[in-house]
């Protein structure tokens, strides 16, 4: 499943290439399972409206909709002439359209003359001529509109900007692992199992390991891990391990830079023993037992 920076290569790359463009109309298929909202609230809610910004909210990608652009014959333009609204007009968003990738879902931009690939769950015609396709095999991914005020909120915290203390706070005391702590996206959202065992790992914390016996030190240096490992993976377009990809069809390069996860028996990185593999609420989990205490 797409986590954190798979999700925000996506929502970058499609507010590159869809912000400032409007939905004319919209298509969805028969099948019900990746539908949140209503299809013709879907529908009622995407058309005639302007793409204000395409952004990520915990895994979630989120299109803030605006209102509908003046006529400026964009069918004939290309998405580098499409005018964007004033910085302003970002704020309060008329409506947002939800897109959760689910494990196998993802975003393409496609030229109407494009195959239609199978597994198309929804088409948005844009005004410069292109089309915005949702395409999900397994149908775990989910569509949904968000029409009240403040703007969508998928709970937890912003793992890129809470300080320090306010994340030693979020687990201090917990009772449970400390992976599946991570992995509570009430908690802390957008960390899934790849990052957190990476994150684990450069904290020189074990995944098992009972959340409220973290010392606030150690807290400290998973705070700075979790950040760390994050960036580190949105820079280099996330992991591609699956079916993911980016909105331009290409792999991200992070699991390449993979110190314990999917590494099960082999040596370490740093010390040459054996990677293991446990599993933690239901979750595959690995770690070094000589790095990670």
């Amino acid at each position: 499943m797409p986590e954190l920076p798979e999700v925000e290569t996506i929502a970058r790359g499609l507010d590159k290439r869809v912000s400032g463009d409007t939905v004319e109309s919209v298509w969805i298929g028969s099948r019900k399972q990746p539908l949140k909202s209503p299809a013709g609230v879907i529908a009622t809610t995407l058309e005639n409206k302007r793409i204000v910004r395409v952004h990520r909210a915990g895994k979630h990608i989120v299109f803030d909709l605006g209102g509908k652009s003046e006529p400026s014959h964009a069918s004939s333009r290309g998405p580098s002439t499409i005018k964007k609204k004033p910085q302003s007009g970002l704020l309060q968003p008329s409506a947002q359209w939800i897109v959760h990738l689910g494990m196998t879902g993802r975003m393409v931009v496609s030229e109407p003359s494009a195959e239609i690939a199978k597994h198309t769950h929804l088409i948005a015609k844009l005004a410069s001529g292109r089309e915005l396709r949702f395409i999900d095999p397994r149908m775990f991914g989910k569509l949904s509109v968000h029409l009240q005020a403040g703007g969508f909120d998928p709970g937890g915290v912003e793992p890129l900007e809470v300080g320090a203390e306010r994340f030693a706070a979020l687990f201090r005391g917990r009772k449970t692992p400390i992976k599946s702590a991570l992995l509570n996206q009430k908690l802390l959202r957008g960390v899934g199992n790849i990052y957190a065992d990476e994150s684990l790992f450069r904290a020189g914390i074990r995944p098992r390991r009972r959340t409220a016996s973290i010392t606030r030190q150690q807290l400290g240096a998973l705070h700075a891990a979790v950040q760390e490992v994050l960036r580190e993976a949105i820079v280099l377009g996330g992991s591609s391990i699956s079916d993911y990809v980016d909105v331009d069809g290409a792999e991200g390069f992070f699991q390449l830079q993979h110190r314990v996860y999917g590494r099960e028996g082999e040596p370490c990185l740093v010390c040459r023993t054996a990677i293991r593999r446990v599993v933690v609420a239901g979750r595959s989990s690995h770690y070094c037992p000589k790095c990670q205490k």
